[in-house]
């Protein structure tokens, strides 16, 4: 598919109607292998393997409700209480990162009001760490390991 900024990983990829399919182990089915997927595969396996973050507080196409129109967030990860506390966007390969992508996952955040904004290309990545004491967030370099979280 695409070379990405992120570590290979053992993918598993097969057809369905003839067309490309890769394996989500936190669904635990096999999805459309679209670009923006193969980011997200490789950046949850990302995030398990180098950040070890435990793949059973992690979920994909997580579900909600802004503004009576459901929208779904592409990774949420949660704390050992089951509280969300990051929310990854992934964009292709091919798609720039720009305030647009970020006025999204922000919508998303007035909802699950999380402390850590994960959004993802494959090729470039960005955090911030949100501040709601001062109503701020700032930019941080690293992705933060689960147990500092």
């Amino acid at each position: 598919m695409f070379s990405l900024n992120l570590p290979d990983y053992n993918t598993k990829i097969s057809t369905k109607d003839n067309k490309p399919v890769i394996f989500d182990d936190l669904r635990r089915c096999y999805v459309a292998l679209t670009p923006e997927e193969w980011v997200r595969q490789h950046f949850v396996h990302y995030l398990i393997e180098q950040h070890n973050y435990p793949a059973s507080l992690m979920a994909n196409e997580v579900s909600l409700i802004l503004n009576n129109t459901k929208r779904r967030c592409d990774t949420v990860v949660y704390d050992r209480t089951l509280n969300p506390r990051i929310i990854i966007e992934y964009k292709a390969p091919s798609v720039k990162i720009d305030q647009k992508v970020f006025s999204q996952i922000s919508r998303y955040n007035i909802v699950l009001r999380v402390d850590y904004l994960i959004i993802s290309n494959g090729i470039n990545h960005y955090c911030c760490r949100m501040d709601y004491i001062n109503n701020t967030y700032s930019f941080i370099k690293e992705i933060p390991a689960y147990s500092s979280l």
